[in-house]
């Protein structure tokens, strides 16, 4: 029984576990369905979207719980993709900015290194960040090893002129509240690494950001050593004179103006030396024009070091120099000068074995609170140096408004100017004079002299004697005798020079010294008696006697050469230098001009009668004719008629009349 009753228990429970079993079977497929299955939908989406399914989204088709959240979970997805493409569409601007960014540091750093210039950029406390390549070789240091040095201990600025360091201006800017960019292109020099200096030209500016905040500098600088020096010796070239490398006409004539400022303002007192070399002519003569810059070259040393510091020593053209005593007195600068004449004087010049020996005349010039104008001092500088030359060379005369010598200088000074308008305004007129035969032999030629007058500025007639002496101090004397020459032979072009009852006429042209001595001058007679095609025949050149003995080869020279053309020659004034005859016998001269000092008062002075009488007979015995100068009266005439003069010359025979005109 008990055995029956265990059995049917056993059999209960096991059937009650079945149950149970079942039932839990149930349950788990009734709970699989109901909410294991949903939550699995709902796992999954989340894990699509979660390996980058951004269209994956939960089932909110239902109405229970999980379709709630399923929408809440999809809206929560809508928003997160909304937000992922704007967060892409901003790593793509930012991408493409990065980009751009690259592109723009990578070009400006291209540009930078490609540029010509030196380029520092700082912090805003002015240590360094970055150097280009150009910058690194300028500097003599390298980019790694000047990241974070301060600026001034890199770039080193010195002035160029003294020497004395310059403050770094970058450092000075960012100091600046204002700071603005600027640029130093004064004498600034950049002290290398090694010590070395060049000249370089700097511009600076302050970096900002968006908020205009100083946050750095930048510092651009180019090396112009070349072009510095180009200038430097540009400006030298402009202020000194080549040869000698000593100051030029230009700055000497400036500085003469600052110190006669000075002189009126602070009644200083100043002195002008005006320094002309004698017998400089006589080695470039002898050896040619390199000797004599040579010359220049040793004398200029030889100035300068025989005068003081503070004074200007300066060429003013060809052997002329000027010094400028800053400060002194007159008393003081004639010592100078004098030391200044004993020391070119001691000096030899060596030149191809030969030792030549020269000297300097100077004119020294005060310059006072009562000095006028710079064109007065040089004016009077010149006078007293002519006056030095005059008293014998190598000699000093010193300026005195007082000195007649110098006064009459400075009108013939002044009468230069009117020579000059005359020639360029044609005021010149020449005039002819008859040369009266006096021998009893029939003539068949007339004689005429050319005689040349000058107008003044009222148009009045001045005679040579107000203006020769004058045109031939100051080299004027062979434009004027070309001048003669074309009008005169223009005029015997269309035969103003005949006179009834003659067939042959000589015209007479006196020629200065400075042309008979110009090689380029007998090329000129030439070529202008082939353009009027006239005859040298018929023209007589006259020239001094003392032209003819001080340069008795030149003239032989250019008497030789015509004399082969025809042309005739007449020795004029002979007998006012009168040292020696035997020179005749070497000119091929046809005439013979007595000299009208000794003839105007021959009737009534024995020594002058004697004069004339032996200068006839030399004449006639070298086979010359005699012409007697200034006959103004008749017992004068028949003197001159008797002795056996070949012709007369003076008012009482044939007065002066305008070249174009006809003779009565």
């Amino acid at each position: 029984m008990s055995s029956t009753i265990i059995n049917e228990r056993k059999n209960v429970l096991i059937s009650i576990g079945a149950l149970v079993f079942m039932f839990g079977l149930l349950l788990q497929k009734i709970l699989q369905y109901v909410l294991n299955k949903p939550f699995l939908k709902l796992l999954n989406s989340a894990q699509q979207f979660a390996h980058g399914d951004t269209t994956a989204r939960f089932d909110e088709s239902t109405s229970d719980e999980f379709g709630f959240l399923s929408k809440f979970f999809n809206e929560a997805l809508d928003s997160i993709v909304q937000q992922q493409r704007e967060v892409y569409r901003a790593l793509s601007r930012a991408k493409k900015s990065e980009l751009a960014l690259y592109k723009e540091k990578e070009l400006a750093e291209v540009t930078l290194h490609s540029i010509t210039d030196g380029v520092i950029t700082t912090d805003s406390k002015a240590m360094i960040n970055y150097m280009n390549p150009v910058a690194e070789r300028l500097l003599g240091w390298r980019k790694d090893e000047v990241d974070g040095l301060f600026i001034a201990d890199v770039v080193c600025l010195v002035d160029e002129l003294s020497g004395h360091n310059i403050v770094n201006p970058l450092v000075q800017l960012l100091k600046q509240d204002n700071a603005t960019q600027g640029n130093n292109k004064g004498d600034t020099a950049l002290k290398q690494r090694k010590g070395e200096l060049i000249s370089i030209e700097l511009s600076i500016a302050p970096m900002r950001n968006q908020e205009n905040d100083v946050i750095g500098g930048v510092i651009v600088f180019q090396d112009v050593s070349e072009a510095r020096r180009l200038t430097g010796q540009l400006s030298f070239q402009a202020r000194h004179d080549a040869l000698t490398g000593l100051f030029n006409r230009r700055v000497f004539e400036t500085r003469l103006e600052e110190i006669l400022e000075d002189a009126k303002e602070n009644q200083h007192e100043h002195v002008l030396c005006y320094l002309d070399l004698d017998q400089f002519k006589v080695v470039n003569d002898t050896c040619g024009h390199i000797a004599g810059d040579e010359l220049l070259r040793q004398l200029s040393v030889e100035l300068s070091n025989s005068i003081r510091e503070s004074d200007l020593l300066a060429r003013l053209g060809g052997d002329e120099f000027g010094i400028i005593l800053e400060i002194c007195e007159l008393e003081q600068a004639e010592s100078i000068a004098n030391t200044l004449r004993e020391n070119i004087k001691n000096y030899r010049f060596v030149w191809d074995h030969r030792i030549f020996e020269v000297g300097v005349s100077i004119g020294v010039v005060a310059i006072n609170k009562d000095s006028e104008k710079i064109s007065d001092i040089l004016s009077a500088a010149d006078l007293a140096c002519y006056a030095a030359k005059d008293s014998g060379r190598n000699r000093i005369h010193v300026y005195r408004p007082t000195d007649e010598d110098l006064a009459k200088r400075q009108d013939e000074m002044h009468c230069v100017a009117g020579i000059n308008h005359a020639l360029e305004d044609n005021l010149f007129v020449i005039y002819k004079q008859p040369l009266m035969s006096l021998s009893s032999v029939s003539d068949s030629t007339f004689h005429w002299e050319v005689l040349l007058r000058m107008k003044d500025d009222d148009g009045k007639l001045m005679p040579p004697a107000d203006f020769i002496s004058a045109a031939e101090r100051y080299n004027l004397m062979p434009k004027i005798d070309r001048m003669v020459i074309r009008k005169t032979f223009s005029a015997m072009a269309k035969e103003h020079f005949y006179r009834d009852g003659y067939a042959n006429r000589v015209v007479g042209i006196n020629l200065s010294g400075d042309s008979v001595t110009n090689d380029s001058f007998l090329d000129y007679i030439k070529e202008q008696a082939e353009f009027y095609k006239i005859s040298l025949q018929d023209v007589c050149l006259e020239i001094t006697e003392t032209v003819a003995i001080s340069n008795l080869s030149k003239a032989t020279s250019f008497i030789d050469e015509l004399n082969e053309l025809g042309c005739q020659f007449a020795l004029d004034d002979f007998g006012s230098g009168l040292s020696s005859f035997g020179y005749l016998k070497h000119l091929k001269v046809d005439y013979l001009k007595i000299d009208g000092s000794f003839v105007k008062d021959m009737s009534r002075d024995k020594i002058d009668r004697a004069m004339v009488e032996s200068i006839n007979q030399v004449g006639h015995i070298m086979e010359m004719k005699t012409i007697a100068e200034w006959v103004e009266d008749e017992s004068t005439l028949l003197l001159l008629k008797e002795m056996g003069v070949d012709y007369s010359q003076g008012y009482l025979t044939g007065k002066p009349i305008p070249l174009l005109e006809k003779m009565a």
